[in-house]
């Protein structure tokens, strides 16, 4: 298919990748597409840092895309994002404008970047009872007829052998499916401190959520509203542990202790995936998160 632009800001959390994201949507007449797991919630602001007045430079609405989507309690995982990214970044370009995907959810980007569609792959009752009889050798050996096997995870433990072959099976069935999402030709930027600044950052802007935007009140909000407290817990960090938090499970030091130590450990997973995708091909052009944000904006445009 035609390959397509898009320009990707990442980063870890706290270093204030949407406020690049948006300064440079408002040089270069462009739109945002969210890239994170949890800002598609409705009425979970504070914790996600979905702070929407940054939406607006010099007077200007800078246009935004998978941000506010779906209600909180509800579940919704890559295969929907996927879709719903593809619905946007089409009218983007429909609109001829520019396209900015700004996030830090690794999973979200590369479901965009890897330049194939994922499925969300059904059960299949028949297939695997037709395998229940066969011996684990024959289960490998079918495997090996799916797809070239690069290791033996799949292959360790029964379930997940018949499981395997259950995916490439779809897979193979669907191989036009899969290959029909357009490749995107993405320049990527990623923004990036030093860890003992990032630890500060973090630690502050915790601080300042909880006493000055009302995070636990927001929470307390959304349990008031019927969302179920295991619902918000299973959404981790912020929410699940000021859940804790009213339903006294703990008390607010451990609270806030538990939370600022969830959040380092959050924000060095992402770092991880971000070196990862390196690792596999992704070109991530680096800059320093304490450059001043004119000439974060001004190198991204040099570069586009």
């Amino acid at each position: 298919m035609e390959s397509k632009k898009l320009t990707v800001i990442l980063g870890c959390t706290a270093t204030g990748k949407t406020n690049v994201a948006v300064n440079l949507a408002n040089k270069i007449n462009g739109e945002v597409i969210s890239a994170d797991s949890r800002q598609v919630y409705k009425g979970m602001d504070v914790g996600t840092g979905k702070d929407l007045s940054e939406f607006t430079v010099d007077g200007n609405e800078i246009p935004h895309h998978l941000i506010d989507i779906v209600a909180a309690g509800s579940e919704y995982n890559v295969y929907e994002y996927q879709k719903d990214f593809l619905t946007a970044y089409e009218g983007i370009q429909k609109r001829k404008t520019n396209a900015i995907l700004c996030g830090g959810t690794g999973m979200y980007l590369e479901a965009v970047l890897k330049g194939y569609r994922m499925l969300e792959i059904p059960d299949n009752v028949e297939l695997r009872k037709s395998l229940e009889s066969k011996s684990d050798e024959e289960l490998l050996a079918e495997l090996k007829s799916l797809k070239e096997l690069h290791n033996t995870t799949d292959s360790i433990e029964r379930h997940r052998l018949i499981r395997s072959i259950e995916i490439s099976a779809y897979q193979k069935d669907n191989e036009k499916l899969i290959n029909d999402y357009p490749k995107i030709d993405a320049t990527i930027f990623g923004i990036n401190y030093e860890r003992d600044i990032i630890k500060e950052r973090i630690t502050s802007r915790l601080k300042h959520r909880l006493k000055n935007e009302g995070m636990i009140e927001e929470v307390e909000g959304l349990i008031a509203a019927g969302v179920d407290p295991e619902r918000l817990k299973f959404y981790g960090l912020e929410y699940k542990l000021i859940t804790q938090f009213l339903l006294k499970e703990i008390d607010r030091p451990a609270m806030f202790n538990q939370l600022n130590i969830a959040i380092h450990q959050f924000s060095k997973r992402q770092a991880t995936w971000f070196r990862k995708m390196e690792r596999n091909g992704f070109n991530i052009n680096w800059i320093d998160g304490a450059m001043p944000l004119e000439e974060k904006v001004a190198f991204i445009k040099e570069q586009m």
